[in-house]
């Protein structure tokens, strides 16, 4: 299996993680601040490539009882840009609980508040990225 890498995408910031080279463990990468969207496509494109990903994983907000919302509606195209502007294979995985998972860790760490906002989203995509591992090892493919 090849590298797999994850986008928190959000309306100022993308997270990113990525897999281990075994696909074991999910490692938060960096806070991208947006720049504005075709910039950010291009970015997180040739960051998945540089980083020799063969799967894009994005986290899709969805509501508590997974119906969707305005975020997911913007969520969707961005990756739907992402689908058509690159050949490597982009999948979502329902990132529900991941951000407040990262809260929850930064806020136990007694992170100071600046600095949350510099890590929460990568942690959180690396959450959404363990999430997509463990599910593509129970199911046994990619």
């Amino acid at each position: 299996m090849g590298r797999i890498i994850a986008f928190d995408i959000g309306d100022k910031r993308v997270g990113v993680a990525i897999s281990d080279p075994f696909g074991e463990m999910a490692l938060p990468v960096e806070t991208y601040w947006r720049k504005g969207f075709e910039k950010d496509i291009d970015y997180l494109i040739k960051l998945a490539k540089d980083k020799y990903a063969e799967v894009i994983v994005c986290g899709l907000p969805v509501n508590f009882d997974g119906s969707e919302s305005e975020q997911t509606a913007k969520t969707q195209e961005f990756i739907d840009k992402l689908k058509e502007k690159t050949d490597i294979k982009v999948v979502t995985q329902d990132e529900r609980f991941s951000t407040k998972q990262a809260r929850n860790l930064l806020l136990e760490a007694d992170m100071r508040r600046e600095k949350r906002k510099d890590v929460i989203d990568k942690i959180a995509a690396s959450y959404i990225l363990e999430d997509y591992l463990r599910k593509i090892k129970l199911q046994g493919d990619k």
